[in-house]
């Protein structure tokens, strides 16, 4: 004969339950999140040092010369005639820096 008393636990404790979760939530983190965090305070530092006269490449593909820039234009100089406007966030990277 059953008795009540006898049947095991069916839900165990709540740490048991959520431990998967939290560590799936860590490696989460330490694997997407933190690195994406890191490299989207890099690119913020870059765009935040660029100054009149560096030599950069666009999202685009393009290369220029920035000739004018301000908070969120920046205006770069492809040749010696022409000039194009850019947001300041279409930038992708710094070739060279100018020597000021």
């Amino acid at each position: 004969m059953w008795l009540a008393t006898d049947a095991p636990a069916a839900g165990g404790s709540i740490w048991g339950m959520l431990l998967p979760f939290i560590l799936m939530f860590a490696v989460f983190y330490f694997l997407l999140i933190r690195p994406q965090q890191k490299k989207q305070k890099t690119r913020n530092l870059m765009l935040n040092q660029l100054k009149k006269g560096d030599k950069v490449v666009t999202i685009g593909g393009l290369h220029g010369t920035i000739h004018e820039i301000t908070d969120d234009i920046v205006v770069l100089r492809v040749n010696d005639a022409t000039k194009l406007t850019f947001d300041r966030s279409s930038v992708n990277n710094v070739a060279t820096q100018s020597a000021e």
